[in-house]
């Protein structure tokens, strides 16, 4: 079976085949019958779906996020977008043949390259200390770091991406730090940028194909910021790190959302603190801004995107 990518189908093709469901849910129509709304997704992107008069299995509970499934329907429009009408959805059994790297996205860049780069910034960091806290918790966390997605859908959702999230962030703040000399510490700067994000992996639940599926127990009731602080505080113990050193870090990750109606812990405090969230904002917006850009023509407007709180505009090369 030809798996069609949802970036290319068009108004009344006809699709059957594989895809990862996303978001999905058993909804009840103005007549009172159920019916499945979800999205599908490839590694192409993602289009919305309904299902009418189907009242399960799949969708009727949140342990379907993420799974793969097959379905047959057709192409249509709603309200001027492409939207798939199904007429049959299950689960895809164990046997069956499919190829899971038309299913799922992966970090568009070379993975292993970018692991030896950060390992040689990781050596580069001259305090011993921040270097040997980078050091342990790399060895972990770092098979998980490496193939964990950065977010559910709203940047780098995608396989290895907190890998390649904090790959960018890494040499943004390795450069910046070398243009503030007289407010940056560039080796706590740099280490900070590496462990603000990586309580991910013990945030997020992820699904048999590596695509986020929900959040963990811990990731609801403390969030990754929290998490990443506590990780931070018990490896510097474990290596008799001055506290000092341990709570600098510890604010890095604790307030690198910049707010606490965004999910900082506390304000940034420090020079580098400041920095680090400035840097998380500029990678994460880019990388929105690319993944939109990927299904909109030249001169035009995108949707209202609810992470930037309005629309972009894609202009002409």
């Amino acid at each position: 079976m030809i798996h069609k990518k949802l970036s290319e189908l068009g108004l009344n093709d006809e699709v059957e085949g594989y895809y990862i469901i996303r978001n999905c849910g058993i909804k009840t129509s103005a007549n009172g019958s159920a019916f499945l709304a979800c999205s599908l997704s490839d590694n192409s992107g993602s289009m919305e779906a309904k299902c009418w008069s189907y009242s399960g299995p799949v969708g009727a509970t949140s342990k379907d996020e993420g799974k793969p499934v097959f379905v047959r329907g057709k192409v249509g429009e709603f309200k001027g977008t492409l939207q798939l009408t199904l007429t049959a959805v299950r689960y895809a059994e164990d046997g069956e043949r499919y190829d899971k790297a038309d299913l799922v996205p992966v970090a568009p860049i070379d993975i292993q390259a970018a692991g030896r780069d950060i390992r040689t910034m990781v050596n580069s960091i001259e305090d011993s200390d921040y270097r040997r806290i980078c050091e342990a918790m790399l060895e972990k966390y770092g098979r998980a770091f490496s193939v964990w997605p950065a977010a559910k859908s709203v940047h780098h959702g995608f396989v290895s991406g907190l890998l390649m999230h904090t790959y960018n962030m890494m040499k943004l703040s390795d450069f910046l730090a070398a243009r503030y000399p007289e407010v940056i510490d560039r080796d706590l700067l740099v280490a900070g940028t590496l462990l603000h994000d990586f309580a991910k992996t013990q945030e997020y639940a992820c699904s048999q194909l590596g695509l986020i599926s929900d959040f963990t127990v811990k990731g609801q009731l403390l969030g990754h910021p929290v998490m990443g602080a506590q990780n931070v505080a018990e490896t510097a113990k474990e290596l008799g790190v001055p506290e000092e050193k341990s709570l600098l870090l510890q604010h890095l990750i604790l307030s690198h959302h910049g707010e606490p109606e965004f999910g900082a812990a506390v304000l940034p405090l420090t020079a580098e603190a400041e920095l680090l969230h400035l840097v998380d904002l500029i990678d994460s917006r880019m990388e929105i801004y690319a993944e939109t850009f990927k299904n909109m023509e030249e001169g035009t407007f995108s949707d209202r995107i609810f992470a930037l709180e309005k629309k972009i505009y894609k202009h002409k090369e």
